[in-house]
């Protein structure tokens, strides 16, 4: 049976096996790459999208538990929170080698839409997680801060 849910804004319908990783169905079939594989096991943040508005990891999220979801991935994440965040990424030059960053920042996107002007160390635990082989930490939480700043204006 086929499961329907929502990427980006579009109504999409894949065979896959429901316990299929989201991950594969995103990279593999519909093409939308720029959600990574990191570790397989939900602990570095690199495959991080959006289901139902909810930083979720799509590595270990089965795709017949999305049945009618609404999910975002890098490619299709917008609004102010996720404007402000992408301008904050560029001004502070955050990525250095890419790879985690869809992730940093669909995480980040998260957590200003629920907490507009988080404090420190809600940052840190919202963003705890999201590993950075470069580690561009500083830079991270530094942009964090400069995007809730920019959506205060």
């Amino acid at each position: 049976m086929p499961t329907r849910l929502t990427v980006n804004g579009l109504d999409r319908e894949t065979t896959a096996a429901p316990d299929k990783p989201l991950l594969w169905v995103l990279r593999d079939e519909f093409r939308l790459t720029g959600t990574k594989y990191g570790c397989g096991v939900a602990q570095c943040g690199a495959c991080t999208v959006l289901v139902n508005g909810v930083a979720q990891r799509s590595c270990m999220t089965p795709v017949g538990s999305l049945a009618d979801a609404e999910v975002t991935t890098i490619e299709g994440v917008s609004g102010p929170e996720a404007a402000a965040v992408q301008a904050a990424w560029i001004a502070l030059e955050v990525p250095q080698c890419g790879y985690c960053q869809s992730g940093q920042v669909m995480t980040a996107t998260a957590l200003l839409r629920d907490v507009p002007s988080p404090s420190d160390d809600q940052i840190l635990r919202a963003m705890d997680g999201n590993l950075c082989r470069c580690v561009t930490y500083p830079r991270i939480r530094a942009a964090v801060r400069q995007a809730a700043a920019g959506l205060e204006a």
